[in-house]
C-alpha cells in the first residue's frame, strides 16, 4: 500500500478498515434498483421527483437491515421494532451535511443509542409491491403510518412537470444543502439493476468504479499515492489523479474498494472526461466487490 505515514481521522479510517476486511455480517447483496443519469432538458413528465438524500442505502428484508452491499446493519433493537415482514427500501440519513456521521453510525458493530436517535430511515420504495411506482407511493404512505415511528418517514414524492421546473427544484434543493434529485418512472414496477426507471439529477455528473491499482506519486507527492487506476462496472479502466487531499494520498483507498468520482462528460472511448475523486463508497463493501470480480 502506498505511503502509510499517518492515520486517517474519522470516517476515512472506517472506510479503510471496511475495504480491507469483510465483516462477519455479510449475507449477500439485495437486489435493489439503481439509477441512470437524467439527461438535462429531457421531458420529465411521467416521473415522480424527490430529493436525493446523502446517506447510506438501507434495505429492510423483512427481518434485518442490510446495506446495498449486503452487510447487516447492527441497529438497536428499538430502531426496527415493529417493522413489517415485507421489504422496505430507503436511506439511513442523519441530515444535510452529516454523511460522515451517518456512515459512522450505520457501520458500527456496537450500536450507539445516542447516535441512532439522530438517525432517520427515509423510505422511497417497496420492493415486493407488485404495482407500478404510482401505486407504491400510496402504499408507502400507508406503511409509514402503520409503523408509526418518528424516525421512519417517507421521502416526499410529487409528479414531475417540466424540465424547467425540475431545474428550478434542483436549485432549491442545493440551497438547502441537498445533494440532488431522484426521478422514479410512475408506471414502472420495482426491478433490481440499473435502468431509466430510476434517474438521478445532480448539479454534476458522478459515477462509481472499483480501485484496481495504486500508482505511486512523484515530485511533491513522492512517497504518497499519485493516482488510482479504476475499473468501471462495464470493465473500462482509467486513471484518476485529482480531487484527493494529502490525507487521501497518504492513505489511499485500498484495492477492491469502490469510489465515487465526478466528471464533465464522456469521451468517444466511453471514459469520463475531467474526472475528480469524491469519496469512498461505504455502501459497496467487499460483498459487492467480490461479486463484481
Amino acid at each position: 500500500m502506498v505511503g502509510m505515514k499517518q492515520s486517517w481521522p474519522g470516517v476515512a479510517i472506517v472506510a479503510l478498515l471496511l475495504c480491507l476486511f469483510q465483516t462477519a455480517w455479510a449475507v449477500g447483496a439485495p437486489g435493489v434498483t439503481l439509477a441512470n443519469v437524467y439527461v438535462v432538458g429531457r421531458d420529465p413528465a411521467g416521473y415522480y421527483v424527490s430529493e436525493k438524500l446523502d446517506g447510506v442505502r438501507g434495505y429492510w428484508d423483512g427481518r434485518q437491515l442490510l446495506t446495498r452491499g449486503g452487510t447487516v446493519v447492527q441497529a438497536p433493537a428499538w430502531f426496527t421494532a415493529g417493522w413489517p415482514t415485507y421489504p422496505l427500501d430507503g436511506e439511513l440519513w442523519a441530515g444535510h451535511g452529516r454523511f460522515a456521521e451517518a456512515v459512522s453510525t450505520v457501520r458500527s458493530e456496537t450500536p450507539d443509542d445516542a447516535a441512532w436517535h439522530r438517525m432517520r430511515y427515509m423510505l422511497f420504495d417497496l420492493p415486493a409491491h407488485p404495482g407500478p411506482f404510482s401505486e407504491r407511493v400510496a402504499a408507502l404512505k400507508t406503511a409509514v403510518a402503520a409503523i408509526n415511528q418518528p424516525w421512519v418517514q417517507m421521502i416526499p414524492q410529487q409528479p414531475a412537470t417540466t424540465a424547467a421546473a425540475l431545474k428550478a427544484q434542483l436549485r432549491e434543493v442545493e440551497k438547502s444543502g441537498g445533494e440532488g434529485l431522484v426521478l422514479h418512472r410512475a408506471d414502472a414496477n420495482y426491478q433490481a439493476g440499473r435502468s431509466d426507471d430510476l434517474l438521478k439529477y445532480k448539479p454534476y455528473l458522478d459515477a462509481e468504479a472499483r480501485v484496481v491499482r495504486q500508482i505511486p506519486g512523484k515530485g511533491k507527492y513522492a512517497g504518497m499515492m499519485g493516482a488510482l487506476e479504476l475499473e468501471t462496472e462495464s470493465g473500462r479502466r482509467f486513471k484518476l489523479g485529482t480531487g484527493f487531499s494529502d490525507q487521501d494520498r497518504r492513505q489511499p483507498p485500498p484495492i477492491g474498494c469502490w469510489v465515487s468520482y465526478r466528471y464533465r462528460d464522456i469521451t468517444s472511448k466511453g471514459l469520463p472526461r475531467f474526472a475528480s475523486f469524491l469519496r469512498v463508497r461505504l455502501d459497496r463493501d467487499l460483498a459487492s466487490n467480490q461479486a463484481a470480480q
